[in-house]
């Protein structure tokens, strides 16, 4: 048995692409979801009713007016993680929760790191999440590991093609930080130290790296996997697509020992246009 993890940048998605995200989170076989770029909007209201209504367990912090952030949905039990709400500045960037597995509690955190532009404000911006978030995680440190996953808007030092004048050192410390400063270690490289895979690109030839996994170090030898999953940027037939990032799919030697029976969240999804969730 493995527990299976999967992290997908879902765009802020309106109430119809929430829909078809609702029929892809049915049919994949992950245990636990971390869905990043959600906003309180319907659409993100949407995927949280639906999944809750089919008896996953959701953790959707507040979201200010605006803002974007971090939902995880799982088919396991899970415990509040205390980095659910530990940052001071823009919170709800950042959820986690604990769940009971075949060796020993497992932490598993979401992030969404800000973008940025040219702008003093945006980088500024930036600058101020990524401490606090490194405030935020060794406050809430713990012998529990950690398994992070998420749009972290930052490329890895020897990222191909190379992205230098966009990116500033700082953004490169940050992911650097993950592994010096909090003992994370990059799970798709520690499997594929020569691989390269974007998800997300501007343009066919020009990808970046944006989405990740990291985890402790005690987990290196659990594993087993760490793939991208390209299929959700597909050009479905109406021209759409689920999203323009793909998934990152993680496979770890252990089992939860809290399995929930959910249903299928799609068809839990209200059915009438323009009906917005009550539960978040």
């Amino acid at each position: 048995m493995s527990l299976n993890v999967i992290t997908v940048n879902v765009g802020a998605p309106s109430p119809a692409r929430a829909r078809r995200q609702l029929e892809w989170i049915a049919a994949r076989p992950e245990d636990i979801f971390v869905l990043t770029e959600t906003k309180a909007t319907p659409g993100s209201q949407l995927l949280a009713e639906a999944c809750a209504a089919a008896n996953y367990s959701v953790t959707f912090p507040t979201h200010d007016p605006g803002e974007l952030g971090v939902m995880i949905i799982s088919k396991v039990t899970t415990t509040p993680d205390p980095l659910t709400g530990a940052l001071s500045y823009l919170p709800a960037r950042a959820a986690g929760v604990i769940i009971a597995t075949s060796e020993g509690p497992l932490r598993v955190l979401g992030a969404y790191v800000p973008s940025r532009d040219a702008t003093l404000d945006k980088t500024e911006r930036k600058k101020r999440w990524i401490e606090g978030f490194h405030t935020a995680l060794e406050a809430t440190d713990s012998s529990v590991p950690v398994l992070l996953l998420g749009d972290l808007n930052v490329l890895e030092p020897g990222h191909q093609p190379e992205h230098h004048q966009q990116f500033a050192p700082f953004e490169y410390d940050f992911y650097r930080a993950l592994t010096d400063r909090h003992g994370l270690r990059d799970a798709f490289r520690h499997l594929n130290p020569d691989r390269i895979e974007h998800s997300w690109a501007r343009r066919p030839d020009l990808g970046y790296r944006y989405d990740h996994a990291h985890c402790s170090a005690q987990l290196l030898a659990l594993l087993h996997g760490c793939d991208y999953v390209h299929q959700t940027r597909d050009v479905l037939a109406d021209g759409s697509r689920l999203t323009d990032h793909s998934g990152l799919a993680v496979r770890l030697a252990m089992t939860a020992r809290a399995p929930l029976l959910p249903s299928d969240p799609a068809t839990a999804a209200p059915s009438e246009p323009g009906l917005e969730p009550t539960l978040f």
